[in-house]
């Protein structure tokens, strides 16, 4: 089963489904980094705040690939933002993972009501010419967030890392996404397993004879978005990389579409989130 990647607007390439490791303890990371990568998985997500860097690394020493064949990436957490505080926070991110280099490097929310994110991207930029960072983003940034980022200096983030599922398309987000090149990376793709149970995606499932995850999954792989589903259990990682083999028609693409509502959001805002 072949993994499928995007390509960044720094000219780097990215797999499209990775495994996401919140809520993971370092025992836990440890363990589904090893059988992601065992099973094909080429990317693998963190954050600091996640306190499982180290368990991250450990899996990643554990499945004995080439560094350039694994695409990591970690985050910047809110209460670390700042130029130096971005720049040491990166160093210990680093250290805890036991790595030269990660692939991508983001912060993590733009907290607004601090007021630091736009000297936090200029460290970003630090890094990525030191090419300790080798492709730099955002997670969780509206619109004038970006375009203050963009706009002060010149440098457009390759990813952003925004909630996205089936119930909560962000449409307008995306449409500047696609306009300034950047990469659309969907957090909690499932909608955190609420959307299993839902019925339309069941019904396709049973006419796929698939799973509902996989449904999702594919149904984020066919709109060129990047996804990062979470599991510390061997099997269903093992079932969400099993999409590459099946297709999604215009009929199942347009029930997915027509979930899409105002009030689909699970988690935070990043309006409002600050440290």
């Amino acid at each position: 089963m072949t993994q499928t990647a995007l390509t960044l607007n720094d000219g780097a390439s990215i797999p499209q489904l990775g495994l996401g490791t919140w809520q993971m303890s370092d025992a836990e990371a440890a363990a589904a980094v090893r059988t992601a990568l065992e099973v094909g998985y080429r990317l693998i997500d963190t954050a600091a705040v996640y306190g499982n860097e180290s368990g991250v690394g450990a899996g990643l020493r554990a499945a004995r690939l080439p560094r350039e064949q694994v695409f990591v990436t970690t985050k910047l957490w809110n209460d670390r933002q700042g130029f130096d505080s971005a720049l040491l926070a990166f160093d210990e991110s680093l250290a805890r993972l036991q790595l030269d280099y990660v692939d991508l490097y983001m912060i993590h929310w733009p907290a607004p009501g601090h007021d630091r994110y736009l000297d936090s991207w200029r460290a970003l930029i630090r890094l990525k010419e030191e090419k300790r960072a080798r492709s730099i983003g955002v997670s969780n940034f509206q619109v004038p967030h970006l375009e203050r980022i963009i706009g002060e200096t010149g440098v457009t983030p390759a990813v952003n890392q925004i909630e996205l599922h089936p119930d909560f398309q962000q449409q307008a987000l995306m449409a500047f996404h696609v306009l300034h090149g950047i990469r659309t990376q969907s957090w909690s793709p499932l909608g955190q397993g609420a959307l299993l149970q839902n019925k339309t995606i069941r019904a396709i499932a049973k006419k796929h004879q698939r799973t509902p995850a996989q449904i999702i999954i594919r149904w984020h792989i066919e709109r060129e978005l990047l996804a990062i589903p979470k599991s510390v259990h061997a099997s269903r990682i093992q079932e969400n990389f099993a999409v590459f083999d099946f297709s999604l028609d215009a009929e199942d693409t347009t029930q997915l579409t027509l979930m899409d509502h105002a009030k689909g959001r699970i988690g935070p805002h990043p309006d409002t989130t600050e440290f």
